[in-house]
């Protein structure tokens, strides 16, 4: 267990913010192994006495003192959490004192209202675009017109997560093309896509991750070949660089830095709440 420290996301709501900003800071230690565990709705001082066992016994476990990333509101549940003898961070509290000395106003102890409904006509795009999104997976609908942007590549790149995420956390409208191999016969776009180019944006990735993923699918399929992994993404990228589409390769970048750099490439601007 040396060199393993155990870290808890602790929230009286859905303990979102919490692991958010905990994972954030956490990738920035990377000689240290964690094993993470987020504890939501922790909204009485009972339950945070409950909490505060699980954390004790996780230091004898491990050997080392837990770190606890704390996001509740309540100063007696963080003070009942703090018995458990944890390095303590409050995710709010180096920022409410200078918010509340400059907009001259206290903090109202609200929980869960980071991720509440707060605005009804952003929830229901959000759930709209998420609705757009499965209807328009992997060229079941042939009717871009509604789609905010097009997202292009082989199979198994990318595109389903990335359309959802957008979905979900912008309401963005996000369909998706595969790429046959009829398609790729020619370096030229689809004729279904070509009315649609200043929305596409493609995908591409590394041959290797590629088979990787196509073989947990469909093991020792011609499918997940190696070289017909290799064969299709070498010609889904000669078709971006003849029609000049915007490329991105998925293999070592995560779900939210392929959303952020489509939306700023295709000149796209929504606010993630």
């Amino acid at each position: 267990m040396a060199g393993t420290r155990p870290v808890f996301y602790v929230s009286d709501g859905t303990g979102i913010t919490a692991e958010t900003i905990g994972h954030s800071l956490l990738t920035q230690f990377t000689e240290t192994r964690f094993v993470t565990d987020r504890i939501s709705f922790v909204d009485s001082v009972e339950r945070a006495q409950e909490v505060a066992a699980k954390i004790r016994e996780a230091a004898v476990s491990y050997g080392v003192r837990p770190v606890v990333i704390n996001s509740c509101m309540d100063g007696d549940v963080g003070a009942a959490l703090a018995e458990s003898g944890a390095l303590m961070l409050d995710v709010f509290a180096p920022f409410i004192e200078p918010l509340e000395r400059e907009f001259q106003e206290l903090r109202q102890r609200r929980i869960g209202q980071a991720h509440g409904i707060a605005d009804f006509d952003t929830y229901h795009r959000r759930i709209n675009a998420m609705n757009f999104a499965l209807t328009h997976d992997d060229g079941q609908s042939v009717d871009y017109n509604e789609a905010d942007l097009i997202l292009v590549a082989v199979s198994r790149a990318g595109k389903t997560p990335t359309c959802v995420y957008l979905a979900l956390h912008y309401g963005v409208r996000a369909a998706n093309y595969p790429l046959t191999e009829e398609d790729l016969e020619h370096d030229r776009l689809p004729p279904r896509l070509r009315p649609y180019r200043n929305k596409l944006f493609g995908l591409t990735i590394d041959p290797v991750r590629l088979q990787q993923i196509r073989q947990e699918r469909r093991p020792n399929s011609r499918y997940a070949q190696f070289e017909t992994c290799k064969r299709e993404v070498a010609a889904a990228e000669m078709m971006f660089r003849a029609e000049r589409i915007s490329t991105l390769s998925t293999t070592h970048t995560s779900i939210e830095e392929i959303a952020s750099k489509v939306l700023t490439t295709l000149g796209i601007h929504r606010e993630m709440f």
